[in-house]
């Protein structure tokens, strides 16, 4: 069995959860696809217009949380832990049904999604994968932040910082290999709030959902979840989690280096998008073993088959 072929879950996944800002319960499976399927999202509480694919040119919405959108303006919201979930356990194709916009924000982090897929195992077929290789040096800046991608041989790597004037939060890096890598940290890392911002957020609507078992809040020097942080980089490796599942909507993995500092979802967003403005910045590359080596998508791809 090639880890260079495509790869789909074994079994249906069935989960249920509260939507972080929705505050709505949701049901979510997640089904075997045929290759070549790529990752589509279908509401299944809309009987017409309710297939909606994963793009980053479909992103209508990235404040807190990405959300895309079709053309009948159907909406799926807060897939990112989703995303970066599959993105990590290289699942290639999924049909993912839900039963409301939102995806449900379970513990606040992917380890549920990853847990689940594990569980079940992934199918891989007789076919290449297809990843995107980054051929120019691209930055996006917006202020004080700042986001850029270049080539890489066979890896994508992960740069990225995060500023808080939080104390407690404050300054944190984190770099990752990811086809490399050991991701639990990624994997299992949470959102995380400020305590003075969540009435702000529920004002306008948002973190409807939210609570302790969902999100690290952190009060001043203080963290008010019982148990503490997963690990001691835990807001900067969420961060990383998040833009491995924004990165996804590209619709393939990745070969680059992607530094961002002070970045989120409309940052890594606004990076893809300049991305694919040209196609001499990108090239979508069939792989197998006689042109890769294979370096790429190992020790992590071989814990998620074994």
């Amino acid at each position: 069995m090639s880890l260079h072929k495509q790869k789909t879950v074994k079994k249906k996944i069935q989960l249920t959860g509260v939507g972080l800002h929705s505050g709505k319960i949701a049901n979510l499976n997640i089904k075997p696809a045929k290759p070549n399927t790529g990752i589509i999202f279908i509401r299944t509480d809309l009987k017409n217009n309710n297939e909606v694919i994963p793009h980053v040119n479909n992103v209508s919405s990235a404040v807190l949380c990405t959300t895309i959108s079709n053309e009948y303006g159907v909406k799926i919201s807060t897939l990112e832990h989703l995303m970066g979930a599959l993105f990590g356990l290289g699942v290639d194709n999924a049909i993912i049904e839900l039963d409301s916009e939102e995806v449900p924000i379970l513990d606040g982090s992917a380890k549920v999604f990853v847990e689940e897929i594990l569980k079940v195992g992934l199918e891989i077929s007789n076919t290449p994968i297809k990843v995107i290789r980054i051929n120019n040096k691209i930055d996006f800046k917006d202020g004080n932040k700042s986001i850029s991608i270049e080539p890489s041989k066979v890896n994508l790597e992960i740069d990225f910082e995060l500023v808080y004037e939080n104390k407690l939060i404050g300054n944190q890096k984190n770099k990752f290999q990811i086809y490399e890598d050991e991701l639990t940290d990624v994997f299992n890392s949470r959102t995380f709030c400020l305590f003075e911002d969540i009435e702000k957020l529920r004002k306008i609507g948002l973190a409807k959902g939210g609570s302790l078992d969902n999100a690290i809040v952190v009060k001043d020097d203080k963290i008010l979840n019982e148990s503490g942080l997963r690990n001691k980089k835990e807001f900067v490796n969420h961060k990383i989690l998040d833009c491995m599942g924004d990165i996804y909507l590209s619709g393939y993995r990745i070969i680059g280096k992607i530094k961002c500092s002070q970045g989120g979802h409309k940052l890594t967003n606004d990076l893809m998008r300049k991305v694919f403005e040209k196609n001499d910045n990108f090239s979508l590359v069939e792989i197998n073993e006689k042109n890769l080596p294979n370096a790429i998508f190992g020790k992590q791809y071989l814990k998620s088959i074994a």
